[in-house]
């Protein structure tokens, strides 16, 4: 799981944050180190290890907490608005290399977002929901190419995606808070 906060501790290095996991299901911590550098250098955090929270980005931070999530190579990884407290620039950066960690590792990620074009970007598909009571109000699949670039988003098709979510939640608050 992903929070929309880190939630790492601050006493512990980033590499030892990482760990965790490992350390609370009783795991080989030595055998999991090489996979904490991997996935550490995957999301451009090599050189980082030692550091603490304190003095890395709230984006590095977030980076480290996607990192910890995956050490214990899920088989589904759960995301709540990891990136909603970022500035649009880093969620960017941050949803690109989401997509390359996506890309290598093939996980089912359930990501949620209130972010329509982070949707589109991120999304093979985006389940609108319908609150009180939560359920899905529409399963809208999105057809677009990957690897995505950032350019994706000035296409006709990604327009598409966005107006078609954008109905579907105007349609969804009618019924029940979106």
């Amino acid at each position: 799981m992903v929070f929309q906060t880190p939630v790492l501790l601050p006493w512990r290095s980033i590499l030892a944050n990482v760990l965790l996991p490992i350390e609370i299901a009783g795991g080989d911590r030595r055998a999991a180190l090489e996979r904490a550098r991997e996935l550490l250098g995957m999301v451009g955090l090599y050189g980082f290890e030692e550091k603490r929270p304190y003095q890395l980005s709230g984006g590095m931070e977030q980076r480290a907490a996607l990192c910890r999530a995956l050490i214990t190579d899920p088989v589904l990884l759960l995301a709540d608005e990891p990136f909603g407290a970022l500035d649009a620039l880093t969620r960017e950066r941050l949803n690109l290399e989401l997509q390359t960690v996506w890309m290598a590792t093939r996980k089912t990620v359930i990501f949620v977002t209130h972010s329509i074009v982070e949707a589109v970007f991120l999304a093979d598909r985006v389940l609108v929901m319908r609150a009180r009571p939560g359920t899905i109000e529409r399963d809208i699949p999105v057809p677009l190419a990957r690897p995505r670039e950032l350019a994706v988003q000035d296409t006709a098709e990604f327009g598409r995606c966005t107006r078609e979510i954008r109905r579907a939640l105007e349609l969804a608050s009618t019924r029940g808070e979106a």
